[in-house]
């Protein structure tokens, strides 16, 4: 397995009412003794980086156990659902070229931890059976979460330190089992989720306005965290990654409110893992096989990366045949330049163009963002090339609503940094939006570090969706 560097690492177990231990690893000792119900724990002092196997000792006065080949440095949770899930191997069946990462993953100072289990009323104190670590190899590497392999990649390239990933992902679900019960507070909606769901009445959570489309027991809330997360939250990890939001906006799924689940997902682990300051970077959706409401989802994604040490990649750019695009190279790198930047300190660009903020000049709206220091571009991505820069090619995408709330195609222009939005059909313009579509075409805007422009409505509630309407 791998330990996280520079933090106190609790050890924990379960042995006979009283009995007297030792734990050792590495040059450390602690003594200890289980209590009444045979519980025990001690906290070793943190840890500086360990290249080299690392051994586990602990001794009890019937039995010892010994873990053999730990290595110290950093590590991530991993987390969402089908995307985050789709395996090295997966990618390899769409994307030839996997096959050359595949051959070459010998890299042992990744390893990974993929945990199973299914929903659980109440939460665990233990995984319902023995999480296995596996050290990345090229017989091994196919079975990773293609995601968060990349990530892991980018980051040892950069660091030289091992990681470790410890993936809790589940296809198919919505974001409301991933998040502790006790975090469906800070929203009304959330309240009565929490509520219809210690009722188990699916049907009221599907009728909800902002709810979800409960299918069974795996999408109630908080399900899955008890029986995946809540067994392992003691055990200390950097961050986490996530790519989730497929399932809250399907047919029939409502979007609405997904902003504010994003929020209690990440206030809810900082406090199960009482790392307030957690950070926690995530993918917003992509074009690839989208529905109706995922560009209302997509909005409400970026909303949610208002929490300070939170980061949001963009995936417009990154085309598929359909709702699971196999290039999930560039997603994994795009979390990890966050993380870098972030969080190990690195001088490397780390989002694309934000929006900011609305200047309404007569007939024209300025359209000003953040991570555009170095100027905008229009640009093209290829596949697994870089961005490239296609100057004459005209900025698309933008729209404008005039004095009623209704929408009008714009004509766009780069200025620095800001684009300068105008419609010949609209003199009293009120909000402006970029890519506010299903699937949009070749999204064409970047910062001059090619990283992509989020799609942005500088007026949310101008935005309409009923998915409970025929589309």
């Amino acid at each position: 397995m791998v330990l996280q560097r520079g933090v106190p690492v609790k050890v924990w177990g379960r042995a006979g009412s009283g009995e007297k231990l030792s734990v050792r690893f590495a040059s450390e000792t602690i003594e200890t003794t289980a209590d009444d119900r045979g519980d025990w724990s001690v906290t070793l002092q943190p840890l500086p980086t360990r290249h080299r196997p690392q051994t586990l000792h602990v001794t009890g006065q019937s039995e010892s156990k010994v873990i053999r080949d730990i290595l110290v440095g950093e590590v991530w949770h991993a987390c969402g659902q089908s995307n985050m899930a789709m395996t090295v191997g997966q990618m390899a069946k769409q994307l030839p070229e996997i096959e050359k990462d595949i051959a070459a993953a010998d890299i042992p100072m990744i390893r990974f931890c993929r945990i199973h289990a299914g929903p659980q009323r109440q939460p665990l104190e233990d995984l319902e059976s023995p999480a296995s670590w596996v050290v990345c190899s090229p017989q091994t590497v196919g079975g990773f979460s293609g995601v968060s392999y990349y990530f892991a990649r980018q980051l040892q390239n950069e660091l030289v330190v091992p990681i470790g990933i410890v993936d809790t992902s589940r296809g198919g679900t919505p974001i409301e089992p991933f998040i502790p019960e006790a975090a469906f507070t800070a929203h009304p909606t959330l309240k009565k989720e929490r509520e219809l769901g210690h009722r188990e009445d699916l049907e009221a959570l599907r009728r909800l306005p902002g709810g979800v489309y409960a299918r069974d027991a795996n999408w109630l809330p908080g399900r899955l965290f008890n029986s995946r997360l809540a067994p392992i939250m003691p055990f200390p990890a950097r961050g986490a990654i996530w790519y989730q939001g497929e399932s809250n906006s399907g047919t029939q799924e409502d979007p609405h409110d997904y902003a504010h689940k994003m929020r209690a997902l990440i206030h809810g682990w900082r406090a199960a893992t009482k790392q307030k300051e957690m950070p926690f970077y995530f993918v917003q959706l992509p074009g690839s096989g989208a529905g109706a409401g995922w560009p209302y989802l997509r909005e409400e994604q970026r909303l949610a990366a208002d929490l300070p040490h939170t980061g949001m990649v963009v995936t417009l750019d990154l085309v598929g045949g359909d709702i699971h695009p196999p290039n999930k190279i560039d997603v994994g790198q795009r979390l990890a330049r966050w993380a870098l930047a972030h969080d190990y300190h690195k001088q490397v660009p780390f989002s694309g163009p934000m929006f900011a903020s609305q200047e309404i000049d007569g007939n024209r709206i300025v359209v000003h963002f953040q991570h555009a220091d170095t100027g905008l571009m229009i640009a093209h991505k290829q596949g697994l090339a870089e961005p490239k820069e296609t100057p004459g090619v005209k900025l698309t995408h933008f729209e404008i609503a005039d004095a009623n709330g209704q929408w009008h195609a714009a004509d766009a222009t780069i200025d620095g940094q800001t684009v300068i939005v105008t419609s010949e059909k609209v003199t009293q313009p009120i909000a402006v939006r970029y890519a506010y579509e299903v699937s949009p075409e070749s999204i064409p805007l970047y910062n001059r570090a090619g990283l992509p422009t989020s799609p942005f409505c500088s007026q949310a509630e101008l935005l309409k969706y009923d998915p409970h309407l025929p589309k």
